[in-house]
C-alpha cells in the first residue's frame, strides 16, 4: 500500500489532488487526531476516513446506519483494491464469521458496521482482542446527525456510541455528516464526546444544483412537463409525502413510458430491496418515495430531485435535494407546493404524539422553508445562510436570479383576506374564503348566510388564482394560523393585528402565470450541452456507457462503480490513446486501469477505426 496521503489519492483512488479542506482532514486523523467534519453531500466526505484508514496500521471501522450504503461503499472499495467488507443483518451467519474472522486476523483494511451490531458486547470484546493484535486504525461515524434528537433521522444507538472514547480512547475517531444546523452541531459535539476534536466546516453551498419552486397547479402534470422537458432518460427521484401518493405517483408515470419505481416502509422488504437494486444498478430509473429513501443512497448521476410535497424541514430539503448531482454535474431540484401542502404540514406536525418542545422546534424548521419558498431572493444564498453560511447571491442557478419575482404592495389585499378570515368565524379553509371574496354563491355560502357579509364579492379584483397566492404567503408568513381542531380551518395570529388596523405594510411576491414559464427549457438545454460537450448524441459516448453497462454486470455492480460519469465524459473528451494516458484521467486508479484500461481503450480504437 503507499506510504502517502497523497500517493493513495492517485494511485488507489485515481485523483491528482484533494478538495477543499480534504487533504488537512486526512493529515489530522491520520496523525491521531479526532475530527468533526461538515461537508455537503458529494463532497468527497468518504476519502476524510478511507484514505487514514489505508494509511495507518489495523483496519479502520466505519460506523454506518443503513445496508444500503454499505454494500455500495463495499463494493467500490473492492474494485478498487482495497480489502474491505461490511457487517449487518443483511448478511448469513456464515458469511458473518467469515467477516468476523477476517478481522481479527488483520485481513481487512476498511470494515462497515451498523452501530447495532458494533454495540454487542461480543463484538466490543472482538474489539479488544482486535486492538491487541493487527490493531485499530481508526473509528469513523457516517451520518453522524444521526445522534441528534431533533434531528430528521434520529438514530437512538448513535447516542451509545460514545463507548468508543472510553473502551479505545487511543484510537482516533472523525464523525462525518453532510447535515448539521448549529444545535445539530453542539449536540454531536456533546453526544459524542467530541469537544477535543477538530471541527472542518466545509461550503454547504451546491453550485452545480439548480434550485426551482414553483406554484403548485396541478402537480403530476407539472412534473410531467419538467421531466419532458429536461430530464426524458434521466435517473431522478420524486419524494412525496404518503405511501398512496407514491404509488399512485409511481403508477401514473409508468402508464406515461416512465421507468419509474415506488419506495416506502410499507412496501415489503423484497419489493424495497429489488426496486432500490434496480434503481442503483440501472441507467434512467425514476425512484418515486417517501423519505424512508435516500439516505446514504451513492449514485452520483441523480440528474434531479422533485418534492410534490413539501418537506419538513430545510435540513430535510437540503439533504434530500443534495442527492442529486454527487458527480459535480449540473443538476435539478424541483418543488411544486401550494397552500394545502402548508396546512397539511402543520396540521401534522401540530397533531402528532411528540412533546410540546418538539413541536415548537419542528414549527421553527418549518416555517424556515416556508421562508425559503416565498424569498425573493437567490436559493443559494438562501439556505447558505440558514447553515450560518454567507452567499453573495447572483448565483445564476435558481429560479429566482435566472427570473427575478415581482414583489406588489398586498397591503389592501391582505386586509380583505384577514378580514374575511375574522367575519367567516375563523374555521374555514382558503377555498371558502376565496368563494366569499370572489362573490361566488355556492351551497356552502348559503348554507352559512356568508352572502350576506361585509366582505361577499369585495376581491373581484384579483383572481382565484392570485387569492390562492395571497392566503398561502400569509400563512407562510405567519400572518395565519392553521387550526387543527377546524379541519385545516384558518384562523387570525397576533400578527395579523397591525395589519388590520393599517399599521403594517403587506408586501408579498407576485406569483408567475403557469403560461409564462417559457425559456427554462433552453437555458437547461443549453447547460447540459455545456457540460456535456454533446456527450448525449455521440456514439462513442452510447459505446462507452454500453461497455460500462456491461462490465457492471458481469460483476454485479451499479454502472457507477466501474467509473462515473464525470470519469467517461473525460476519456470520451481526451480520446486517450494508451494505458498510461488512461490512467492520467481522473477517477482512474491503479487496480481499476489494470482491470477495465484494455477494454475501453477497446472501445476507443473501434470508434477510430470507424466502429
Amino acid at each position: 500500500m503507499p506510504s502517502s496521503a497523497p500517493q493513495i489519492l492517485h494511485d488507489v483512488f485515481g485523483y491528482s489532488a484533494f478538495r477543499g479542506e480534504q487533504q488537512a482532514i486526512v493529515e489530522h486523523v491520520a496523525a491521531g487526531g479526532d475530527a468533526l467534519v461538515l461537508m455537503p453531500t458529494g463532497g468527497g466526505k468518504s476519502l476524510c476516513y478511507q484514505i487514514p484508514a489505508l494509511l495507518r496500521p489495523g483496519v479502520g471501522l466505519v460506523v454506518s446506519p443503513l445496508i444500503a450504503l454499505m454494500q455500495d461503499q463495499v463494493d467500490a472499495l473492492l474494485q478498487l483494491g482495497v480489502k474491505a467488507a461490511f457487517l449487518n443483518s443483511s448478511l448469513a451467519a456464515e458469511a458473518a464469521r467469515d467477516v468476523l474472522s477476517r478481522l481479527q486476523r488483520g485481513d481487512l483494511d476498511i470494515l462497515y458496521v451498523a452501530p447495532e451490531r458494533l454495540l454487542t458486547p461480543n463484538f466490543l470484546a472482538a474489539l479488544e482482542r482486535v486492538q491487541e493484535g493487527p490493531g485499530l486504525a481508526l473509528f469513523a461515524i457516517d451520518e453522524a446527525h444521526c445522534v441528534s434528537q431533533w434531528g430528521h433521522d434520529f438514530r437512538p444507538e448513535y447516542r451509545e456510541l460514545t463507548v468508543l472514547h472510553q473502551r479505545f480512547p487511543a484510537v482516533p475517531r472523525i464523525a462525518l455528516t453532510a447535515t448539521a444546523d448549529a444545535p445539530t452541531r453542539r449536540e454531536i459535539i456533546e453526544r459524542l464526546s467530541l469537544e477535543q476534536a477538530r471541527q472542518f466546516v466545509s461550503s454547504f453551498d451546491r453550485p452545480n444544483i439548480r434550485y426551482r419552486v414553483t406554484q403548485k397547479a396541478n402537480a403530476r402534470q407539472q412534473l410531467q412537463a419538467f421531466l419532458q422537458a429536461e430530464h426524458g432518460n434521466d435517473a431522478g427521484i420524486v419524494y412525496c409525502l404518503s405511501r398512496k401518493k407514491v404509488e399512485e405517483t409511481a403508477a401514473w408515470l409508468q402508464e406515461r413510458g416512465w421507468d419509474a419505481l415506488p419506495y416506502h416502509a410499507g412496501l415489503d422488504a423484497a419489493t424495497r430491496n429489488a426496486n432500490q437494486r434496480r434503481f442503483l444498478r440501472e441507467e434512467g430509473v425514476v425512484m418515486v418515495a417517501t423519505v424512508a429513501f435516500g439516505m446514504g443512497i451513492d449514485k452520483p448521476n441523480v440528474r434531479f430531485v422533485a418534492h410534490l410535497d413539501l418537506p419538513k424541514s430545510m435540513e430535510g430539503y437540503y439533504q434530500e435535494t443534495g442527492r442529486a448531482g454527487r458527480d459535480g454535474l449540473p443538476a435539478d431540484a424541483w418543488m411544486t407546493y401550494g397552500l394545502g401542502d402548508v396546512v397539511s404540514m402543520r396540521q401534522m406536525l401540530n397533531s402528532g404524539d411528540a412533546p410540546e418542545e418538539r413541536k415548537r422546534v419542528e414549527l421553527r424548521k418549518l416555517d424556515a422553508l416556508l421562508g425559503f419558498c416565498e424569498s425573493t431572493a437567490c436559493r443559494h444564498q438562501s439556505i447558505l445562510r440558514y447553515f450560518g453560511e454567507e452567499h453573495p447571491g447572483g448565483c445564476g442557478q435558481c429560479d429566482n436570479c435566472l427570473e427575478p419575482v415581482d414583489t406588489w404592495d398586498a397591503t389592501q389585499a391582505a386586509q380583505m383576506a384577514l378580514s374575511c378570515v375574522y367575519r367567516t368565524g375563523q374555521r374555514f379553509g382558503a377555498g371558502h374564503l376565496i368563494d366569499v371574496l370572489l362573490g361566488k354563491t355556492t351551497a356552502q355560502v348559503e348554507k352559512f348566510r356568508h352572502h350576506a357579509l361585509s366582505t361577499f364579492g369585495i376581491g373581484q379584483a384579483l383572481n382565484p388564482t392570485q387569492w390562492s397566492g395571497v392566503y398561502r404567503q400569509l400563512v407562510a408568513g405567519g400572518l395565519l394560523e392553521v387550526d387543527i381542531e377546524a379541519y385545516g380551518g384558518l384562523r387570525l395570529s397576533e400578527e395579523s393585528r397591525p395589519v388590520l388596523r393599517g399599521e403594517r405594510e403587506v408586501w408579498l411576491r407576485r406569483d408567475a402565470e403557469p403560461a409564462k414559464r417559457t425559456g427554462s427549457k433552453a437555458e437547461r438545454g443549453a447547460r447540459l450541452r455545456e457540460a456535456f460537450a454533446g456527450a448525449n448524441d455521440d456514439p462513442l459516448w452510447l459505446a462507452l456507457k454500453a461497455k460500462r453497462l456491461e462490465l457492471a454486470r458481469e460483476q454485479g455492480v451499479p454502472p457507477y462503480v466501474i467509473f462515473h460519469d464525470s470519469t467517461l465524459l473525460e476519456i470520451l473528451n481526451r480520446r486517450p490513446a494508451s494505458l498510461a494516458e488512461l490512467g492520467d484521467i481522473s477517477g482512474v486508479g491503479q487496480a481499476k486501469l489494470a482491470r477495465y484500461g484494455d477494454a475501453f481503450l477497446g472501445v476507443l480504437e473501434d470508434e477510430s477505426n470507424g466502429m
